[in-house]
């Protein structure tokens, strides 16, 4: 009787056997019986509190920007708007609070030093620039808001030493005002519309928030933003701001009369730092300052 001679599978029926085999070691364990019910998922008391910024927050970061808080500047044939590195972070610690914020420079680089003619006189000096990359954490409730930014800075002098320190100092503030800017109007995201739409002269906005207040109830207290200061605290901030150089003294003095609506006729401003909300603000003029 002749013998059968043995047939090798084909590649075809090993690749299927392989896949029945994998398809019978991932086939889940059977489902409970019909009549075996789950038990009903425990309601969190929390889930209906959403966390993040407070109502009052939100009302200032969705707020126009005020037009006396804009500097421009001649950049080629064009003006260009924008808020001051100071500017920015006074916002900040209003918004945010002064705990409720932070900084943290990820990285900073020197991308280009070289000798150059400095000043009227043309003598040799130093042009420098750096590149920066910020973050900035926000405490927004329960939760902790992570934005990035990249900036550079340009530093020119008849010191070395001296132009790196500003074109360093100079790519951080400008990162950070990067940064910050993604979260509204109050940091310069209004700028970006080339018609500025959202910002608005200090007499509007203040129509804007009385008639705000005027929505809210009784219940509701208003913020203490006027709290008198004691006279030491008075004299402590203004032994600071007379140690500012000149030129600093000089923004100090334009930045406090576009944010107290101080006029031009008033000679001195030392009489009028009497309240918190002064304080504030001053606080974050001498914080940006000791940045740069």
């Amino acid at each position: 009787m002749p013998r059968l001679l043995q047939r090798h599978p084909s590649a075809l029926q090993l690749l299927r056997e392989s896949l029945q085999q994998e398809g019978d070691a991932t086939t889940p364990a059977p489902a409970a019986p019909p009549h075996v019910a789950a038990a009903p998922a425990k309601a969190d008391p929390a889930s209906d509190v959403t966390p993040g910024f407070s109502a009052r927050q939100r009302e200032l970061l969705a707020a126009p920007l005020d037009r006396a808080k804009v500097r421009q500047r001649e950049q080629g044939r064009m003006r260009v708007s924008y808020l001051e590195g100071w500017q920015v972070i006074a916002e900040a610690n209003r918004i945010f609070g002064f705990d409720g914020w932070d900084r943290l420079t990820l990285n900073a680089s020197c991308v280009a030093e070289h000798e150059r003619p400095v000043g009227r006189d043309r003598k040799s000096g130093w042009g420098v620039t750096y590149t920066a990359r910020v973050r900035i954490v926000v405490i927004a409730g329960e939760r902790c808001l992570i934005r990035e930014g990249s900036g550079a800075g340009h530093g020119i002098d008849l010191d070395q030493g001296l132009a790196h320190e500003s074109a360093l100092k100079e790519a951080e503030t400008d990162a950070t005002k990067r940064a910050l800017m993604s979260f509204g109007n109050a940091f310069g995201l209004a700028l970006y519309d080339k018609q500025q739409r959202q910002v608005s002269s200090g007499m509007e906005q203040g129509q804007a928030q009385s008639q705000g207040q005027a929505t809210k109830t009784a219940q509701q207290q208003p913020e203490p933003v006027a709290a008198p200061l004691e006279p030491a605290v008075i004299t402590g901030l203004q032994t600071r701001i007379k140690a500012l150089p000149p030129a600093r003294l000089e923004a100090f003095s334009r930045g406090f009369r576009a944010a107290f609506q101080v006029p031009d006729a008033q000679p001195s401003l030392a009489g009028l730092i009497t309240t918190s909300a002064h304080q504030r603000w001053i606080e974050g003029f001498l914080a940006e300052e000791a940045n740069t």
